[in-house]
């Protein structure tokens, strides 16, 4: 079988496969192909992935040949895809899903890795946490770039100077690497997450757990991701979050729901009464984001605080955002080859989630069951 890797678009500085990955699929019965410059913006040279065993090829000869194509993002030609060939990687199913419906009838197989079950044996492909770890460290790095002061206490002749006092909503992956990196800067952090469970996680990484008398068990689907509430449960919570948000130097929003809106948890009201030259980053853009006033894709300042919306965050890493996610798509793509043939095997729980589209239908129970569908 071939698998190809394509070059992902202009926007996206990732790529779906590094060159030592390549040795991993030759042996599980694979030629691998790659785009003309595919990794150029990993910093990664068309030379390593020869050295590697990979081929360099054009775009025409992937979508012509290849039984898997690996993408990082959706490709903008999706309707090339041929009848049986399989594409692999993050498709956004929930934003392009009326485009994904048009290209059905090519009767090919889409795997969407944003649909893994989050259970033990698909943490090896868990794309979306690889890339929130990075969303959260690097989502610090912004906030204090902006803060117009320092993130830690420094006792110096001039007097002392006090910490940043870091507010992060929202503790999956992304809000917990963001909770340790500013630790590690030296600011005082204070998290909060509608999931109670969570408070142990944030304390043991030296964060205070803030504690509303709203956290709701029920707050979490059987997948293990946070469930959306109801609108009357999101305006008690925005009450008595007010004090923490209007208190604190930065604020880190990163509570999102799969396949639904970001939940608003920062209004305009509270901006205004932030400090100036305070700084929020709104980690859930993409989804409509967390403060009312995120522009998604920008960088605006509003009643003095700068609000960032960035939404692909983990590009702005992209050696070690490539090094993880290739990772994970080629212990998925070792999960789906059996004896060098693909094996869409839908007893598997990790196969059958991740199907979008299997011989041209919609498949996937867990999209199904998001999309209410």
């Amino acid at each position: 079988m071939k698998c190809g890797v394509l070059k992902e678009s202009l926007n996206e500085n990732m790529v779906a496969l590094i060159p030592d990955s390549i040795p991993l699929l030759k042996k599980a019965g694979l030629s691998v192909y790659i785009e003309k410059g595919a990794g150029e913006k990993s910093f990664l040279k068309d030379e390593i992935y020869i050295k590697n065993g990979g081929e360099i090829t054009d775009r025409e000869k992937i979508y012509e040949e290849c039984d898997i194509i690996l993408c990082v993002r959706k490709p903008f030609d999706l309707n090339l895809l041929r009848e049986k060939q399989t594409i692999i990687g993050m498709l956004d199913p929930f934003k392009n899903f009326e485009e994904i419906k048009k290209i059905i009838k090519n009767k090919a197989n889409l795997f969407s890795l944003e649909l893994l079950p989050r259970i033990t044996r698909a943490q090896s492909m868990d794309v979306l946490s690889s890339l929130a770890m990075i969303t959260g460290y690097k989502a610090v790095l912004m906030a204090a770039n902006f803060l117009p002061k320092m993130f830690p206490m420094s006792m110096t002749a001039a007097g002392t100077i006090t910490p940043a006092k870091v507010f992060v909503i929202g503790a999956g992956v992304a809000g917990l690497t963001a909770i340790a990196t500013s630790k590690r800067l030296g600011a005082v952090v204070y998290a909060y997450d509608i999931r109670p469970k969570v408070k142990e996680e944030v304390e043991s990484i030296g964060a205070k757990f803030v504690e509303i008398g709203l956290e709701a068990k029920e707050a979490e689907d059987k997948s293990g991701y946070a469930k959306k509430m109801d609108e009357e449960f999101y305006k008690k919570q925005r009450e008595l979050l007010k004090k923490m948000v209007i208190e604190s130097d930065v604020v880190i929003g990163a509570a999102a729901v799969p396949g639904k809106r970001a939940p608003i948890l920062i209004t305009q009201d509270m901006v205004k009464e932030m400090k100036e030259g305070s700084v929020i980053v709104d980690l859930a853009a993409s989804t409509g984001g967390n403060c009312e006033l995120t522009e998604i894709g920008k960088i605006v300042k509003k009643y003095g605080t700068i609000i960032i919306g960035e939404t692909d965050i983990p590009s702005k890493v992209p050696y070690h955002a490539s090094q993880m996610y290739s990772k994970n798509i080629t212990n998925f793509v070792l999960n789906l080859v059996k004896d060098g043939k693909l094996y869409i095997n839908l007893e598997d729980e990790i196969i059958r989630d991740t199907l979008l589209i299997k011989d041209g239908e919609l498949y996937s129970p867990r999209f199904k069951e998001i999309m209410n569908i």
